[in-house]
């Protein structure tokens, strides 16, 4: 999960220093900075980039704009007409300030941290692409998968090219692993779920493993469980991130077998702390630790979160790892 965010005091600082959050996001400086921040405080294994999943619709000639206490906003993609003449082929020169903030990360962090790219997963992107923001539901996005998947195929397919095109050339500035962000795969019915989530999800895999074959790839989404041992098995990425409705002790029978596993503390446990954060992290790390694991939360660090817990919960990890 991003790590940077609101909860650091030092990342408000640079977020106002920056104007809007796709600034931020362009500024090459101030992006490493903000991949950084986390690693110096925590001394945590692994950076995830700073960046957002939302610069390919950008990159693809998409208006996006972050608006303050709403989140973001596009300009609504309502059929193919609207993406006439768009293809995947310009994305990675439009985001060289991205790859910069890659390059800078990766030559200031220490040898041993890792550095993680990431990308939103086509059914994700399209989601947000197709509702002009964000939504509970994104019922008009289903909408046109379940109605007419050959032109709405035709949107993933481009997105599909522009994901891996965009973490191609973020390992080939430096990142050692790459996650897929398909945050929204669980509003899919049965019917579109393969076609929409899995499909387009091992297609990635295959072409980031094809240019970069020494560099792990790991999909998070939000599913029910059976769905993420269809997503481990059919799309063969090297790890599976589960969210916190996962039990650990499932994760270890079902998905261990296929793949690593990445997961899976509840945030609001972070943000509580204390023993029943501690005796959390326990059972996660009792139910996984036994096998290719990478202990995380099951969604994002939430804005609240007291960064003295965020250290608690690293040396608990630590502790049992020890």
């Amino acid at each position: 999960m991003r790590q940077a965010g609101r909860y650091l005091p030092e990342y408000r600082a640079l977020r106002g220093r920056a104007g809007s959050f796709l600034d931020l996001c362009y500024d090459s400086d101030l992006a490493a900075e903000a991949t950084l921040q986390p690693v110096r405080r925590f001394g945590l294994d692994a950076a995830i980039l700073f960046s957002d999943i939302l610069v390919v619709p950008h990159a693809l000639g998409r208006d996006v704009r972050f608006e303050e206490g709403i989140g973001p906003r596009l300009e609504p993609v309502r059929d193919l007409a609207d993406l006439a003449g768009v293809d995947a082929a310009g994305v990675a020169d439009r985001l060289a300030p991205v790859y910069r903030a890659v390059r800078r990360a990766r030559d200031a962090l220490p040898p041993r941290t890792a550095l993680i790219g990431f990308a939103g997963a086509p059914w994700t992107v399209a989601s947000y692409m197709v509702e002009g923001g964000g939504s509970r539901t994104f019922a008009r996005a289903v909408r046109w998968a379940e109605d007419a998947p050959e032109s709405f195929g035709s949107l993933i397919d481009l997105l599909t090219d522009a994901a891996a095109r965009h973490l191609i050339a973020q390992v080939e500035s430096g990142a050692e692993a790459v996650q897929i962000f398909d945050s929204w795969a669980g509003v899919l019915p049965e019917a579109s779920f393969r076609r929409c989530c899995v499909h387009p999800v091992a297609a990635i895999v295959t072409r980031v493993r094809a240019a970069c074959p020494q560099v792990p790839v790991i999909v998070f989404a939000r599913l029910p469980p059976r769905r993420y041992l269809e997503l481990a098995r059919d799309a063969a990425p090297d790890a599976v991130s589960v969210d916190d409705g996962v039990d650990p002790g499932w994760a270890r029978r079902m998905l261990q077998p296929h793949c690593a596993v990445q997961g899976n503390l509840d945030p609001l446990l972070l943000v509580r702390g204390g023993e029943p954060m501690e005796r959390e992290a326990g059972r996660i790390l009792d139910a996984l630790g036994g096998g290719a694991f990478v202990f995380n939360l099951g969604r994002g660090v939430v804005p609240e979160t007291p960064p003295d817990h965020v250290a608690q919960l690293v040396e608990i990890v630590r502790t049992r790892r020890r």
